[in-house]
C-alpha cells in the first residue's frame, strides 16, 4: 500500500475542521473524511494540494469533487450505516472511498475506461470493498436495485428517470440539475411509502456534465 504520512493525516484533520465550520454536522461523514487518503486519488503533482477544499483535474479530462461537496452530497443521503448505496461517476474513486469507510454497501458505475481501470486499482490496493461497473451512468444498476440511496457527481439535464426507478421506496437520490454553463441545483428526490414524490434543491453547485453511454478512451 501506498504512504499515508503524518503530515497528510494532520492536513485530513484541518480539512475535518474547516468542514465542520462550513456546516458539515454528520460526525461519520467528518470521520471517513478524516480516514480517506485523498491525496492517492489525485495526479501526484497536485498531491501537496490535496487537502485543500477544492476541486481538481483527474484523468479523462475530468475532476475530482471538492471535499464539501463531497460531504454535502453523502450527508444529504440520510441513510444508515449498512445501507445500499448506488454512486454514478466513480472518477478516480475518493467518494466511494468516503462512503466504504462510512460502512456503506458501495455500487459505483463509470463511464470512462482510463477512470474505470484506475478507480478498480486503487480501491482494491486500499481494501476498500466496493462494487464496480463500466457502463452508462443512465443506465444504473439495475441487476443490483433496489438502493437505498442513489448519488450523482455530474450534472444531469434533468431528473434521470431509471435513476429513479431504482430507488427503494423512501430512498434518496441526490443529484445536481441543470446547465453545465452555469451552476446546477442540487436535488434531493425520494418517494414515499404511498408513492407519491418528493423533491427539495439543496443549493447552488458546479460539475462536469453526466454524459451518456461509454468511452472507452485510449
Amino acid at each position: 500500500m501506498r504512504s499515508d504520512s503524518p503530515r497528510h493525516q494532520g492536513q485530513r484533520l484541518q480539512l475535518v475542521e474547516q468542514l465542520r465550520e462550513r456546516g458539515i454536522v454528520d460526525e461519520r461523514v467528518l470521520e471517513a473524511i478524516g480516514q480517506v487518503p485523498r491525496h492517492l486519488f489525485l495526479d501526484s503533482s497536485f498531491e501537496q494540494y490535496a487537502y485543500r477544499d477544492a476541486a481538481f483535474p483527474i484523468r479523462a479530462q475530468q475532476t475530482i469533487s471538492q471535499p464539501y461537496t463531497v460531504a454535502f452530497q453523502t450527508e444529504s443521503l440520510h441513510v444508515a450505516s449498512g445501507a445500499k448505496i448506488l454512486e454514478i461517476g466513480t472518477g478516480s474513486g475518493y467518494q466511494a472511498a468516503v462512503l466504504a469507510a462510512m460502512g456503506y454497501k458501495v455500487y459505483t458505475i463509470e463511464r470512462q475506461k482510463e477512470l474505470f481501470d484506475f478507480s478498480k486499482g486503487l480501491l482494491q490496493e486500499l481494501g476498500y470493498r466496493v462494487t464496480q461497473k463500466f457502463g452508462d451512468g443512465y443506465k444504473g444498476m439495475p441487476a443490483f436495485a433496489p438502493f437505498d440511496g442513489i448519488l450523482v457527481t455530474a450534472a444531469a439535464p434533468s431528473l434521470p428517470q431509471e435513476l429513479l426507478e431504482q430507488l427503494r421506496p423512501e430512498g434518496r437520490l441526490i443529484v445536481p440539475v441543470g446547465d453545465v454553463e452555469s451552476e446546477q441545483s442540487m436535488h434531493a428526490v425520494w418517494m414515499d411509502a404511498t408513492g407519491a414524490r418528493h423533491e427539495d434543491v439543496l443549493g447552488q453547485f458546479r460539475f462536469v456534465p453526466m454524459l451518456k453511454d461509454v468511452d472507452a478512451g485510449r
